[in-house]
């Protein structure tokens, strides 16, 4: 027996949270777009390295903004297909793994050009460098405002949230460069600025993508103690034993369990499945339970071979 209300109502909130996201993720997509255009064309005039890093890890976050707003919408649409007995919520969690990926494509370009680099460094023009990292810092803090709050409750928007961060990291990185090459004429210091970046950006872009993949191969959720949830179930009066029990995360804030539980033949299965949902609700934050009630007389589960 399912508990399904719940589970609806849940997926109903996440839907509803979706919505609250798109209109801001359009804004920061909006306004980094923008200036994307002039941060990519001022990177390839100057020939900065830095800057160059900086506007491509800026495309990342437009590509990463688009994809976070289309995950969204399909997974809005999925949830009305009959089909899709999960709806889409998944490829928000395929967008978060896929901008971890853009991010190290990034960074791994950045530490293989600064390599090349260091040996020739480029004549930089510190001035429009400088002029064009400030107003990428305006366009960064601005989207950064606008995902912050999003990123405590979607993984989709924390990816994209998290890619804003290290582009704000590498925008100011950009400006000490500028600086620091006007004050000093040292000309390696806008490829090491370049490498410093990639190498922030590498071990967030990988946290990223481990709790991605963590969710994708349907792991329980970080902190999960199985073996007390099992036998805090087994604990339910006229339950004697809980088999196949199993807790995944469907995208962020969603999490499912499905679950077997043996009862004595004079239980009262209602009793048992109101107690068991309350159970996983309130200590546990499992709002989507499938509950399979079986008598103690009951044979078969047994079989099955996988």
């Amino acid at each position: 027996m399912t508990e399904g209300r719940a589970g609806h109502d849940h997926g109903h909130s996440h839907l509803s949270a979706g919505a609250r996201h798109r209109g801001r993720l359009t804004v920061a997509l909006a306004v980094l777009a923008a200036f994307m255009v002039v941060e990519v064309v001022g990177g390839l005039v100057t020939g900065s390295l830095a800057l160059l890093s900086d506007a491509a890890h800026m495309l990342t976050d437009v590509v990463g903004l688009g994809m976070a707003l289309a995950a969204i919408h399909l997974a809005a649409r999925g949830s009305q297909r009959t089909d899709r007995t999960f709806g889409l919520y998944r490829l928000e969690i395929l967008a978060g793994l896929a901008n971890a990926v853009l991010l190290l494509g990034v960074a791994a370009y950045v530490l293989v050009e600064a390599v090349r680099r260091f040996g020739d460094p480029a004549d930089i023009p510190v001035g429009t460098v400088l002029v064009i990292a400030v107003l990428g810092l305006g366009a960064n803090l601005v989207a950064f405002a606008l995902l912050r709050k999003g990123a405590k409750e979607s993984l989709n928007v924390e990816g994209a949230y998290l890619e804003v961060l290290a582009d704000t990291v590498g925008s100011v990185g950009v400006i000490a460069s500028a600086v620091l090459l006007q004050l000093t004429g040292w000309r390696w210091v806008d490829p090491a600025v370049g490498v410093a970046i990639a190498l922030w950006i590498a071990p967030r872009s990988l946290r990223l993508a481990g709790r991605a993949i963590h969710i994708l191969v349907q792991a329980a959720p970080p902190g999960t103690d199985l073996d007390a949830m099992q036998d805090d179930l087994r604990g339910l009066a006229d339950v004697v034993e809980v088999h196949d029990l199993h807790v995944w995360t469907l995208t962020s804030d969603m999490e499912v369990l499905s679950a077997h539980l043996v009862v004595e033949l004079s239980a009262d299965h209602h009793r048992v499945l109101d107690e068991a949902r309350d159970l996983l609700r309130d200590r546990y934050g499992i709002g989507h339970a499938t509950l399979q009630i079986e008598p103690t007389d009951h044979r078969g589960c047994a079989e099955v071979g996988w």
